[in-house]
């Protein structure tokens, strides 16, 4: 099954249809039931779409809501507890694990998918080819005032450069600037920004002066609508692919994605059920909206973790704790695409 990467403006959640079938059982016997509660990265959203459409199918007495606030806004809900999976497309920081912590949230960090950042423009532009690091660095480093072509490279033509790339709550962001500025967060302001993906397509698919970057797999689902370049970041011109991002020779601009759980979030049976699925049908689903999967022994490592942290969150729940499966009343859902 393909998964499409577009999402519906506005959309809440990801409400699977139930095809029927019995669903997998809770620990006590039962038949999963209830809400699972996911917010983040919107990198990492196709993933947890295509998990949700399917876990749901099997078990569609469950509610899987995702949201898309960003890496660090999802990080900000998960660590007040209000959610219970946490979609990263870096590494929680450690002003956001003390914040967890004070909090009283455990968690542990789990790798899904790999990635690569793709540096696009539009498919008007025939002078560019590749981009180096310390060309991508001029043009994206504070104070950079470079806004024409001829300014990124000598005979390159006299043209308007205009700028798209994700928002400041984005792990995209965080990642893009420290790889290639060297400083996490360090970017000029001046360039059309938003945390959703599908956004940023179009803009470089409207503009013929632009330049952009996001993930792989936005590329891929929109490779008729842009140009990808190569990336030299000094071996030589590389482009991301499968191949380059899983062997990591596409460098600096491949990463892990990550989904992070709660303590919490584990000692409900319908979410330890959905992290274990994850994982376990990881590789076809991840694939399947543009990523690239693990091998089967990081699966398995991974799923070691979650199920070390879901048995020490089964021995401390309290007695008779009711997970909350609604989120609290009058809080805004909307993904922000």
């Amino acid at each position: 099954m393909r998964h499409s990467i577009s999402v519906l403006a506005g959309a809440a959640f990801v409400t699977a249809m139930a095809c029927g079938g019995g669903g997998e059982q809770a620990a006590d016997g039962g038949t999963l039931s209830g809400a699972i509660e996911i917010d983040g990265s919107s990198t990492v959203y196709p993933i947890s779409e295509a998990m949700a459409e399917e876990f749901q199918i099997a078990n569609p007495e469950t509610r899987v809501a995702v949201g898309v606030s960003g890496t660090g806004g999802g990080f900000k809900r998960f660590c007040a507890g209000e959610t219970d999976v946490s979609n990263a497309s870096r590494p929680i920081k450690d002003e956001e694990a003390a914040e967890c912590r004070a909090n009283g949230v455990e968690f542990t960090e789990v790798r899904v998918a790999w990635d690569g950042l793709s540096v696009v423009t539009n498919p008007a532009n025939d002078f560019v080819q590749c981009l180096t690091t310390e060309e991508l660095k001029r043009v994206w480093e504070p104070g950079s005032t470079v806004d024409n072509w001829s300014q990124v490279r000598s005979g390159f033509p006299d043209k308007p450069l205009t700028l798209y790339g994700p928002g400041t709550d984005s792990g995209t962001f965080d990642y893009f600037t420290e790889a290639i500025v060297g400083e996490e967060d360090a970017s000029r302001p001046d360039y059309t920004a938003s945390e959703d993906d599908n956004v940023l397509v179009q803009g470089v698919q409207g503009d013929p002066g632009a330049l952009g970057y996001f993930g792989f797999a936005y590329y891929e689902e929109n490779a008729d609508r842009l140009k990808l370049l190569g990336v030299d970041g000094g071996t030589g011109c590389i482009q991301p692919s499968v191949e380059a991002i899983e062997s990591q020779t596409y460098a600096p601009l491949s990463r892990p994605l990550y989904i992070y759980v709660s303590d919490r979030g584990l000692a409900k049976p319908q979410v330890e059920a959905f992290v274990e699925f994850h994982l376990q049908e990881g590789a076809d689903l991840v694939r399947s909206v543009g990523y690239i999967p693990l091998q089967p022994e990081q699966y398995a490592e991974e799923l070691a973790k979650v199920r070390q942290l879901a048995s020490g969150a089964a021995e401390t729940a309290p007695a008779g704790e009711a997970p909350v499966d609604e989120a609290p009343a009058g809080e805004d859902t909307t993904a922000v695409q």
